[in-house]
């Protein structure tokens, strides 16, 4: 069993508080965008595998807000020891949540993820020292067991398995992806400052 990503970010954006920031990347970004859109909201790419150092900063910056990094499974095995930093700080407003579905360059290639279905991204996290660690594979694991993470001190770590999509073919190609997709960083963060009331 899995759960498709957009009934992830679906279930997410439900959960979702007035003061939450949400750092994404990959598959979860133009669904985010769609489902939950605020200048609270920030992609990290291109910085590839930089969500959870991105999340760990705002995270330490405002603490009284919640933020969620939605990280996709190869995004966070590129800066593996992200999960050490975020342990070893500790904040609790922090849940950090890993999209797994085996692949990297998902529709593009959809390679095969090092380490594979063997590699336990909750066990890591555990090791790091994360406050708790916790893996759904289906909507209503998600939907019973999110809510107490969004009212509860963190860090938290979650790990979603997530249905992969289809193979892009000849008959059925990628669509260019525009190129705001990867200038979108610098203006979301932008954005950001001014609703946080950051000096430039």
């Amino acid at each position: 069993m899995s759960i498709h990503t957009l009934e992830a970010c679906f279930v997410i954006s439900k959960m979702r508080r007035d003061n939450t920031i949400i750092v994404h990347t990959m598959s979860a970004m133009p669904l985010i965008s769609a489902l939950t859109p605020s200048p609270l909201n920030i992609a990290s790419v291109p910085l590839m595998g930089g969500a959870s150092g991105i999340g760990l900063g705002l995270a330490i910056a405002q603490p009284d807000r919640k933020v969620v990094v939605l990280d996709g499974d190869a995004s966070l095995l590129m800066e593996l020891g992200g999960m050490a930093q975020i342990g070893d700080q500790a904040p609790a407003n922090l849940i950090h949540i890993v999209f797994n579905n085996g692949t990297q360059f998902q529709g593009i290639a959809n390679l095969d993820r090092p380490g594979g279905a063997n590699f336990d991204f909750c066990a890591v996290a555990k090791a790091s020292g994360y406050a708790t660690t916790n893996r759904f594979t289906s909507v209503p694991e998600l939907v019973a067991g999110g809510p107490d993470l969004i009212g509860s001190a963190g860090p938290h770590f979650v790990e979603l398995e997530v249905s992969a999509a289809p193979k892009f073919t000849r008959e059925s190609p990628q669509p260019e992806m525009p190129a705001m997709q990867f200038g979108r960083m610098g203006a979301e963060a932008r954005a950001m400052m001014e609703a946080l009331g950051v000096s430039k």
